[in-house]
């Protein structure tokens, strides 16, 4: 089931759009609270967006620019400010198609198939992983945290890959080693050791210093306190 966020005040379209979308067997939510549009978008991680311009606090253009620094989810402008300078600004920002309001609902919907086929047919849906007010994007291998963002290599991505599903218990060195390398045995140990020592100085340079602790004689676990 796809997952869709609607990021919309009009209380009629917003309410309109979810109850056909969820006929259709989507999973909808509405935002509700505009100030923070970021934190709701982390915490659904929906597959697509429908966004208006026109919002209270910041604009839909604000809001396609954040989500931009962690995901590339598809965005799909949905405004009555259709002229020209609207519709190439919001593909500026970061949207992928603009549907001027009003619309015809079944359109809306065709458009949204077409947008989900295409962006996740030949990939999984799950791109963003959470554990507090940390964010890893799994399609492009960035760790997010607050404003800040660091690119990870292959390793370091599937270490913290590794850490952030099984947050709240600590992972052995060897299952770390297996998710690496498919093998526990014949790589040497230190090569862990110095993608870890890399990774976390990494995680420090964007503030989340002790993000990730060392259990002596087991190995390694999320700080998850510290950080939600």
């Amino acid at each position: 089931m796809y997952k869709i966020l609607i990021v919309d005040d009009d209380n009629v379209i917003s309410s309109t759009v979810q109850k056909y979308l969820e006929s259709w067997e989507y999973e909808c939510e509405t935002i509700e609270d505009f100030h923070n549009v970021r934190n709701e978008f982390v915490e659904f991680s929906p597959d697509l967006v429908l966004m208006d311009i026109g919002l209270p606090s910041f604009d839909g253009y604000y809001w396609c620019k954040e989500i931009r620094k962690i995901s590339q989810v598809p965005i799909i402008f949905l405004s009555s400010m259709s002229d020209n300078m609207n519709i190439v600004m919001a593909v500026s920002m970061g949207g992928d198609d603009f549907i001027a309001k009003p619309f015809d609902i079944q359109v809306l919907t065709a458009k949204i198939e077409a947008m989900l086929r295409r962006t996740y047919e030949l990939r999984g849906t799950d791109m963003l992983l959470q554990s507090g007010q940390v964010v890893l994007n799994q399609d492009k291998a960035s760790v997010h945290y607050n404003e800040h963002s660091v690119e990870l290599t292959k390793n370091e991505y599937r270490i913290l890959q590794k850490l952030m599903q099984e947050t709240g218990r600590i992972v052995a060195r060897e299952d770390i080693m297996e998710a690496l390398w498919n093998t526990d045995s014949y790589i040497d140990d230190n090569a862990l050791t110095v993608s870890m020592a890399r990774l976390r100085k990494k995680l420090e340079g964007i503030g989340l210093k002790d993000y990730i602790i060392t259990k002596r004689g087991i190995g390694y676990q999320i700080n998850s306190e510290e950080k939600n």
